[in-house]
């Protein structure tokens, strides 16, 4: 028989449900995610990590969760080795999950990790509160109660960063890909394209490194708070080695180059985004998850916004107008959504191809 938790907001609001995952208390950052289907990916997505993630389909579970396959030592199914939101919050949880990959359901795989689950929500009420009041602070109460707890004071991304340098491939070009929380498919997308992978901690200063180009990943929380990554950035800009940026590499490439971030009400967390090429009227559906933005207003001079967000007008990449650097907001990599875009890995190492060829 399941037990009753409940969900507390920082606003006051209190929600009733059922455990379906670990009967533990844990805070966070509450937001919500509109996409339809893949939380596997979501919940092993490190940009996640912190957040009390509210999903709006109404039903979840019904296909449980898939075993590890892994390749090479990368894994062929999950964004990462383990879970990373806080919590879950959901309206109707299936027990009975049925899927031909299907290894174990999503309530043990949260209790594997110890993350608390609550089902029985309206989670289109609460939806509603968090895209009129914004993102807020909440916190899911299983018997013990526990204080509300910001993760955007944290250096999340230090706290999901590997420690070590790790090689992987032989192609023939050489991407250093700096991880502040990259997800697995970003590998996987590289490493179908005939590339050796140098994969560095955040703060890892790649200056003396033998590299052809230079790929910045996802990760979460304020992007400001990566001052060692944002630093090395800045000595690679004065170079024109290509670059090529993700969701919290996109933040971070701006910061460096003079620009500035800021917090978005609620955040960009679907499968369903649609953005413009800046300077044309060619739209792309896209994947994205993440809670800050760019200012493209305070970007000097020869920087320029690349994509723009058509719900919200936000920046959703930029690109410097004369070097090799560029970025994009959303995830081109993406794997439970669209994968419209996973064309600008081909770019990027065209540009890198091309580079190599001038420096000969």
């Amino acid at each position: 028989m399941s037990q009753t938790v409940k969900l507390i907001l920082k606003d006051g609001t209190e929600i009733e449900g059922q455990s379906f995952g670990a009967f533990t208390s844990s805070a966070g950052e509450v937001v919500f995610s509109t996409a339809m289907t893949g939380y596997p990916e979501n919940l092993t997505d490190p940009s996640f990590a912190g957040q009390i993630l509210v999903l709006t389909y109404p039903m979840v579970g019904n296909y449980g969760v898939p075993g590890e396959e892994l390749y090479e030592s990368i894994s062929q199914i999950f964004e990462s080795d383990k879970i990373h939101i806080a919590g879950l919050v959901v309206n109707y949880y299936s027990e009975e999950h049925s899927h031909w990959n299907a290894a174990k359901s999503l309530g043990d795989w949260l209790k594997e990790y110890d993350i608390p689950g609550i089902c029985g929500v309206d989670t289109r009420m609460l939806t509603k509160i968090l895209r009129e009041k914004g993102a807020m602070l909440g916190k899911i109460v299983a018997g013990e109660d526990v204080p509300l707890h910001d993760p955007n004071q944290d250096n999340l991304v230090a706290q999901v960063s590997p420690t070590e340098v790790t090689r992987y491939g032989q192609g023939q070009h050489k991407i250093v890909l700096v991880d502040c929380g990259t997800k697995t498919n970003i590998l996987r997308c590289f490493l179908n394209r005939d590339v050796e992978l140098i994969r560095v901690p955040w703060d890892y200063d790649y200056s003396q490194l033998d590299y052809d180009g230079l790929f910045l990943s996802n990760g979460p929380g304020d992007p400001k708070m990566c001052t060692a990554t944002i630093a090395h950035l800045q000595t690679a800009l004065n170079q024109d080695k290509p670059i090529f940026g993700i969701c919290l590499g996109s933040q971070l490439m701006g910061l460096a180059a003079g620009g500035d971030t800021f917090k978005l009400k609620y955040g960009h967390r679907s499968h369903n985004q649609p953005v413009k090429l800046s300077g044309t009227q060619r739209s792309y559906i896209t994947s994205q998850n993440h809670g800050f933005a760019m200012d493209p207003a305070t970007l000097p001079a020869e920087w320029e916004m690349l994509f723009e967000n058509l719900n919200d007008g936000t920046c959703e990449g930029i690109k410097h107008k004369t070097k090799p650097f560029f970025s994009t907001q959303f995830h081109p990599e993406a794997a439970g959504g669209p994968e419209d875009t996973e064309f600008l890995f081909d770019e990027f190492l065209q540009a890198v191809a091309e580079y190599k060829q001038a420096a000969m």
